[in-house]
């Protein structure tokens, strides 16, 4: 029967890391998986392979050595489990076709294979946002395991706790570490449904909930002063400035709404446009600054509002997904010009205008009208007779206080 061992391989330089990898013996016949798990020749005992702990290591270090430990225990049992799978079928095997099942899972499906399957499956039924989300999430657990997979049915509650604690050491929000765990949840859900594994509920004891966000808005005065900077020397950090307030000015528009605005949404003075997150169909009445943005740029070759998506020729998500990120990336270097408190992103913009609705008394229906909340269903409650002037009378009353 084949054979598995932890293995340690020093750097050629003495005072840097080494690397670990794992050694599969089979018939005689040795061969190597290599990781990309890091340690210093005097953290590892070679006669009994295993990680050592020296009395003065920092907690950060202990942290990472312990969750390393955990980690190779894993790893090796997953190999002894490929193993045992090969020799109850009976048949001859060697040494590669350990290797292989651990690193593509071929023929004992691993959660990051079966992933990417669905993923191909819902870029080809056009469901490009479901798949996108599924390839951040995959990514972020593909790093945790180390870019290894690992079998559907090892994925229980205690790998899900320490991809969790992963999360929180590499300094990720809760709301972001809740959103790659509803993300993984709903991808072992299909595996159970399909019968490839069965239901051992590994999210019950990590946080799935949404945090109530409190600190994305910013006064009046700061959005004075991102709409006063003297950008004329940097144009993609005045264009994303541009984009951040006509957001402002259209109530708090998303990106990607902003990004597929088409100018025949804009009609007798009215923009009107139905939201790609809820479908919800809004109308803003167009005001002058709205018309200044519009005029910096020349979108004669496309029919859209905004110079997001600019070539027709090409992938219009893929400018979109692009241009956010340039965006956020000169908004963010904006704020800290500034410095704010908090990361300046075009969200910032919704929650602005929403907090200084607020702060001007505006009531909590009409803010919720004028931002398409449409999906609560204390929200819907607000909306059920509320006539879109008063929106228009609320958006007017904000953009004179600016």
């Amino acid at each position: 029967m084949a054979t598995v061992k932890v293995k340690f391989r020093a750097s050629s330089v003495p005072t840097k890391e080494g690397t670990l990898f794992y050694q599969v013996i089979h018939k005689r016949v040795a061969r190597q998986i290599n990781t990309s798990y890091k340690l210093y020749p005097y953290e590892w005992n070679t006669p009994n392979a295993e990680i050592v702990f020296l009395p003065d290591i920092g907690n950060n270090r202990r942290n990472y050595l312990a969750s390393l430990k955990d980690t190779l225990h894993e790893n090796t049992n997953r190999l002894k489990g490929i193993i045992l799978c090969l020799e109850r079928t009976g048949e001859d095997y060697a040494t590669e076709d350990i290797v292989k099942h651990y690193l593509t899972s071929s023929n004992i499906e691993g959660f990051i294979s079966f992933t990417r399957g669905v993923i191909q499956q819902l870029e080809q039924i056009g469901k490009q946002r479901t798949a996108e989300r599924y390839t951040t999430v995959i990514n972020s657990f593909g790093r945790f395991l180390g870019e290894n997979d690992v079998l559907l049915d090892e994925v229980n509650s205690n790998l899900i706790v320490r991809y969790e604690n992963f999360l929180k050491s590499s300094g990720v929000c809760p709301n972001t570490s809740s959103f790659y765990m509803r993300g993984l949840r709903a991808i072992y859900n299909r595996a159970v449904e399909k019968e490839m594994t069965v239901q051992r509920y590994p999210f019950k004891h990590v946080y799935t909930g949404i945090d109530r966000t409190t600190k994305r808005a910013v006064p009046l005065k700061i959005i004075r002063q991102i709409r006063e900077l003297d950008l004329t020397l940097y144009p993609m950090a005045d264009f994303a400035r541009d984009i951040f307030m006509f957001s402002f000015y259209t109530r708090g528009m998303s990106f990607i709404d902003m990004a597929y605005l088409k100018k025949k949404d804009l009609h007798n003075s009215i923009l009107s446009y139905r939201r790609q997150k809820t479908g919800q169909k809004l109308f803003i009445k167009w005001e002058k600054p709205m018309q200044e943005i519009i005029d910096k740029y020349d979108t004669g070759n496309t029919p859209y509002l905004l110079p997001i998506i600019k070539d027709m020729n090409l992938d219009e998500r893929r400018q979109y997904k692009n241009a956010a990120h340039l965006v956020n990336d000169k908004l963010r270097k904006l704020g800290e010009k500034l410095e704010l408190a908090i990361p300046l992103t075009t969200y910032v913009a919704r929650h602005g205008w929403a907090s200084i609705a607020k702060s001007k008394n505006i009531p909590l229906s009409i803010i919720s009208e004028a931002m398409g909340h449409d999906s609560e269903k204390t929200t819907r409650i607000y909306l059920a007779s509320l006539d879109t002037s008063a929106v228009d009378k609320a958006n007017s009353q904000i953009l004179k206080a600016l």
